[in-house]
């Protein structure tokens, strides 16, 4: 682990949202402070998350709403973001057959692209995503296309397990094991960890890549994105990654802290 002292240089945090500054409805105690901590110092934050059921715009409506936190559209990487950037450069009016909420869907619709719910001909890329609105049906339809048409499989993030209240649900990993498990066919993820999402931040802001912080729960995207993207990352325990997963895990943090709070409280200290 790196000393605390290299916190005082960071000016650029990206954080993954669900088990890092919250979960569900609640923010988590220091979370607030930090991100106006960030603020004080002449810093951004960007929130980069695999929740491809959100647009950016959704989320600035629930950090006003559910967390009393003033954002902007431009401050939300999510996966969907990042798959629609993706689809538009490589797949602009072809037809994409896409899994995923009829909030994802719109969002692709309103970016020009061409999209289907159902396994028509001539489909040329499929697109799954985290859908909080899966059907059997739409089980169906995807193992349909996947097993009767050679076409590339893509999918928004590789998360197993979605935080909420109570522990876990599904996420968009998860789903695509079992469409995976049914037609042997593998996606390539385009959320985190991909390195783009942390290029993406540093453009936006300006930022170097010593300024640079990722911070997350969960070591297999959130970390391994800022390792693949050649920046430090920050672990807090209060989502997916325990204490003990640092013994064996090939995605080591740079930084590990119990909480959001103690973050805030080392890099105040830096300061």
């Amino acid at each position: 682990m790196k000393t605390p002292e290299n916190l005082k240089k960071k000016k650029l945090f990206l954080f993954d949202i669900d088990g890092t500054l919250a979960v569900g409805d609640t923010l988590y105690e220091g979370s607030a402070e930090l991100l106006s901590y960030i603020e004080r110092i002449g810093g951004k934050s960007y929130f980069i998350t695999n929740n491809s059921t959100k647009s950016g715009l959704d989320y600035v409506k629930k950090f006003r709403n559910a967390f009393r936190l003033e954002t902007t559209e431009e401050q939300f990487i999510t996966s969907g973001y990042m798959t629609v950037c993706f689809l538009k450069k490589h797949y602009s009016g072809k037809k994409i057959f896409v899994l995923g909420t009829a909030s994802f869907i719109a969002e692709l619709k309103k970016n020009g692209l061409k999209v289907t719910e159902t396994a028509d001909e001539n489909i040329d890329c499929v697109v799954v995503a985290y859908d909080s609105e899966l059907t059997y049906e739409k089980l169906i339809q995807v193992s349909r296309v996947l097993q009767t048409a050679n076409v590339p499989f893509y999918a928004t993030n590789p998360d197993l397990r979605c935080p909420i209240d109570f522990g876990f649900i599904p996420d968009c990993g998860a789903i695509c094991d079992m469409i995976t498990a049914t037609t042997d066919k593998k996606p390539i993820y385009l959320g985190k960890p991909s390195k783009e999402v942390v290029e993406l931040c540093l453009e936006l802001s300006g930022f170097t890549k010593e300024e640079t912080l990722v911070v997350g729960d969960r070591l297999y995207t959130d970390i391994a994105c800022g390792i693949n993207g050649g920046v430090d990352t920050c672990v807090v325990f209060t989502g997916e990654a325990k204490p003990s997963d640092m013994k064996s895990t090939p995605y080591p943090a740079d930084y590990e802290f119990q909480n959001i709070k103690e973050l805030l409280k080392q890099c105040s200290e830096a300061q």
